[in-house]
């Protein structure tokens, strides 16, 4: 058959975890649990208008014709495969998630598989994502209708081998506790002209309604450049919204906060920055930084 080459979302997902599937459950309940798995994600690819190109023992690989199908099924795979599968058969462990990653672009088709750059990158977002994740770039995020790219972040940039240039990934939002929250009342919005004051060493900067957003990490690209060999190279940023600063962390290692209400661990997660405290990049206050960046609200 000849080669035919078409735009077309390619989507991978797999069963986050399975090798400690088959130690904690067995060889005869994990291959039960994997096939329900694959046969779920499965119904949920057909149902979408999608293709299973081909299952790799945990793993399936399938395409859609727009990149709004691909994300719809993801959705509903993570849907079907954490919370609706376990609450259907009490065999399948209620912790069970997979990872799924995605991207919309040009590949070829030819003997039933499909091959090209865009399987590639999507495989690389497969390989991003945690359990319970859906990562994807911004080539698929632009191709979406507004109201999904509403319920996507940008977490990082990564390389990609072959392209000169980093790409930016975004996980889609599919349950509403994604985002990390803070105590009620603590993060209340505030009047406008609020301004967040940081502190790093000798560095002070003051941030408000018009800054921007600030990017600190170990790059020089960074505004806030953190001499920290655990920080990435665009490690986290800051940015007002709607009366309030978020920090949003995008790194390898994670962001340490230290809070008013206690110290929170964010990884590829945000959170609303509320009265004063300190931030760590990658390092955890049990190992009592040094270069951590201290913030407070100007009265």
């Amino acid at each position: 058959m000849a080669k035919q080459t078409a735009t077309v979302a390619i989507l991978f997902a797999d069963i986050s975890g399975s090798t400690r599937l088959y130690e904690n459950l067995g060889d005869t309940r994990a291959t039960e649990v994997v096939a329900q798995c694959l046969e779920s994600m499965t119904r949920v690819v057909r149902q979408h208008g999608g293709t299973v190109v081909k299952t790799i023992g945990d793993e399936v690989m399938c395409t859609f014709p727009s990149a709004e199908a691909a994300v719809e099924a993801a959705t509903n795979m993570q849907e079907e495969v954490c919370e609706a599968l376990p609450a259907r058969n009490p065999r399948v462990p209620p912790n069970l998630s997979i990872r799924v990653g995605l991207h919309f672009g040009s590949a070829i088709f030819e003997a039933g598989d499909v091959f090209g750059d865009a399987v590639n990158t999507a495989a690389r977002m497969a390989g991003q994502a945690k359990g319970g994740q859906i990562i994807t770039t911004q080539l698929t995020v632009d191709a979406l209708p507004a109201a999904l790219q509403a319920n996507t972040r940008c977490i990082d940039q990564i390389p990609v081998k072959g392209k000169r240039e980093h790409i930016q990934i975004h996980e889609v939002i599919w349950k509403d506790d994604d985002v990390t929250h803070v105590a009620p009342g603590l993060a209340a919005p505030r009047a406008d002209g609020l301004q967040l004051r940081l502190r790093y060493h000798k560095h002070a900067l003051t941030l408000g309604e018009q800054s921007g957003t600030l990017v600190m990490g170990r790059g020089k690209e960074a505004n806030l450049v953190i001499k920290d060999r655990l920080a990435s190279r665009e490690h986290a940023r800051i940015e007002y919204r709607r009366g309030r600063f978020v920090l949003t962390d995008q790194s390898t290692n994670g962001t340490y906060v230290m809070t008013p209400a206690g110290p929170l661990f964010l990884r590829r997660e945000e959170m609303t920055l509320f009265g004063k405290g300190e931030i760590s990049l990658g390092r955890s206050f049990d190992e009592e930084p040094t270069e951590v960046v201290l913030f407070e609200f100007a009265d």
